[in-house]
Formats: C-alpha cells, sequence, structure tokens
C-alpha cells in the first residue's frame, strides 16, 4: 500500500479537460523517508514507518534522534506507520514523494477534524429545535426529550445529545487526485478533507476503489 504524509494547504478549483470546475484540496506531501520497516517475522505484521517534516535537531527528543541518525536519515518532527505487503519493495532511508501517485487514482486521507468545543444539539447533530412561537422563552435549540418515564424507564445509550464536538480522526474514502506536481511536492484532490489549514493528512491508496 502507498502512503505519504503531508500538510493542507486549502482549497480552490481547477477547470478540468470539459471545462468544468472542479473544487479541490492543495496538500503540500512529502518528501518523506522510510524510517523503519517492520516484518512478521520479527515484529508479528508487515509495515513501514515513515517520517515527514525537517526540523533542527534541538526540537527532538535523544531517543527519537538516535533512532533516525542510526540510519543516517535527517531530523524529521512527525512518524507514522503504514501498513504494506511483505513483498513490497521498501527499504530505509528510500525517500518517497508525491509522484508515487498519478492523476485519475483514488486515494484515501485521513486527518484530524476541526475541534468545535462544546456543541448543542442542532449544531451537533443537525436537529431542528422546538417551536419558534406559541410562548416558547427557551426551547428554541433545545433537545426535547430524552427518555421515557415508564419504559425503558432511562436513557438509552447512543442517545444523541450536546457534547465536545470535532478533534477526532477522521478518513475521507475514494477522493480522486486531480493534480500531482512533484516539482513543488504538491498534491490535489477533488473535494474537501478533514482538519484546518495546516492540518497534517495522511494520504494513502484507496482500500475501497470504484
Amino acid at each position: 500500500m502507498k502512503g505519504i504524509l503531508g500538510r493542507k494547504v486549502g482549497m480552490t478549483q481547477i477547470f478540468d479537460e470539459k471545462g468544468e470546475v472542479v473544487p479541490v484540496t492543495v496538500i503540500e506531501a512529502g518528501p518523506c523517508y522510510v524510517t523503519q520497516r517492520k516484518t512478521v517475522a520479527r515484529d508479528g505484521y508487515s509495515a513501514i514507518q515513515i517520517g515527514y517534516e525537517e526540523v533542527p535537531p534541538r526540537k527532538l527528543n535523544k531517543p527519537l534522534l538516535g533512532h533516525l541518525r542510526r540510519h543516517n536519515l535527517p531530523p524529521l518532527r512527525i512518524l507514522r506507520e503504514i501498513r504494506v505487503k511483505e513483498d513490497e519493495p521498501y527499504d530505509v532511508g528510500q525517500k518517497i514523494t508525491v509522484d508515487i501517485f498519478s492523476v485519475g487514482e483514488r486515494v484515501d486521507v485521513v486527518g484530524t477534524t476541526k475541534g468545535r468545543g462544546f456543541a448543542g444539539v442542532v449544531k451537533r447533530h443537525g436537529f431542528r429545535g422546538g417551536p419558534k412561537t406559541h410562548g416558547q422563552s427557551d426551547r428554541q435549540r433545545a433537545p426535547g426529550s430524552i427518555g421515557a418515564c415508564k419504559t425503558p424507564g432511562r436513557v438509552l445509550k447512543g442517545t444523541r445529545m450536546a457534547g465536545r464536538m470535532g478533534g477526532r480522526r477522521h478518513t475521507m474514502q475514494n477522493l480522486k487526485v486531480v493534480l500531482v506536481d512533484p516539482e513543488r511536492n504538491l498534491l490535489a484532490v477533488k473535494g474537501p478533507v478533514p482538519g484546518p489549514r495546516g492540518g497534517l493528512l495522511l494520504i494513502k491508496q484507496a482500500r475501497k476503489q470504484g
């Protein structure tokens, strides 16, 4: 499975060969380095660890610096694992750039959604709220009844209520790659992706094709 780390630049629009407007998210992806190879024989599963975002050595702790210097790699701030097949040709120290993807390919993009803080049911779950007339004074954005007196006599687990919204890992599946620019390390995918501008993203080969 192919994968690369990057940061969200923002959204824009481009015109395709038919002259139609396509909304896209631009991602600055890579370059990344393979920092470790995990095997079934040694670790029980097959994966690669990739590093991203070169920083001054003073910004990393000694264990992480030692891990990277063991293979003559630059100081990298972010490390993530990607599952790969045992026979896929990845070597420690190998450089990964955006040209592993091509235009028209499908990818999954993993990111952390924007944190919205404590939100009510109207914003969090799309409830319509109470009536806006007939004398109501404080029920317009209230959730209404959440249970019954007799049966079941309790609030059921999973009831949609107010609470903390956003700030969670989310995957957008099967996004189409519409632009690959290896010279500027840019990748553009059709549609939105999770997170704010500058947010960290993992772009990997789509699990569900179609």
